[in-house]
């Protein structure tokens, strides 16, 4: 996550006689950079929080299932690329589906984690089936809602989709105790 920052470049101004002017509309364009950052910032901790949910789960573990969340992790280092993309391109459809695809991708990992463990019977038994309802149901609605967030994206332009997206993030990091909005 700590590498995502690394897309937040200081701006570079000439000279000695740069104002304070100058250095303010210098950092009021890195706007889209901070936006997409602490997009991507909830983006990993949201994905963070699922998968130290499943690992909490976990009675044992094997080699299968380690690679599985070598692929999840895979997908977390594309994040600082897909990030940057969006910040640069944030009106161009292309980047927005490229930064979706990376979201899929980490919901895809988690989600074959899930179903993996489940059938290997790696999670402890207690309250297992009620905790894989949840978690399934929680991964599936989240790539549904980004999906859907971003196929908007062809009728609209990019900032509706990106502003959806910032919404379904809110929406799972806060865990709004809305009664439609608390089932997702």
């Amino acid at each position: 996550m700590t590498l995502l920052v690394l897309g937040l470049v200081v701006p570079t101004l000439s000279g000695l006689a740069t104002t304070e002017g100058q250095l303010w509309e210098a950092v009021r364009k890195l706007g889209p950079n901070i936006l997409v950052y602490t997009t991507s910032f909830m983006t990993l901790g949201i994905f963070w929080l699922g998968q130290g949910t499943q690992l909490g789960q976990l009675g044992r573990s094997n080699r299968h299932y380690v690679w599985i969340h070598l692929a999840f992790l895979f997908a977390v280092t594309m994040v600082p690329f897909s990030t940057l993309l969006l910040a640069r391109y944030y009106w161009l459809r292309v980047a927005l589906i490229e930064y979706w695809l990376n979201i899929v991708l980490l919901g895809a990992a988690l989600f074959v984690g899930l179903e993996y463990g489940l059938r290997a019977h790696l999670f402890k038994e207690e309250n297992i089936h009620d905790l894989a309802v949840l978690m399934r149901g929680r991964i599936l609605i989240a790539q549904s809602l980004y999906a859907g967030a971003t196929l908007l994206c062809v009728i609209f332009p990019t900032w509706v989709s990106i502003a959806l997206i910032i919404l379904i993030q809110v929406n799972y990091l806060l865990a709004p105790r809305i009664p439609i909005l608390g089932r997702f």
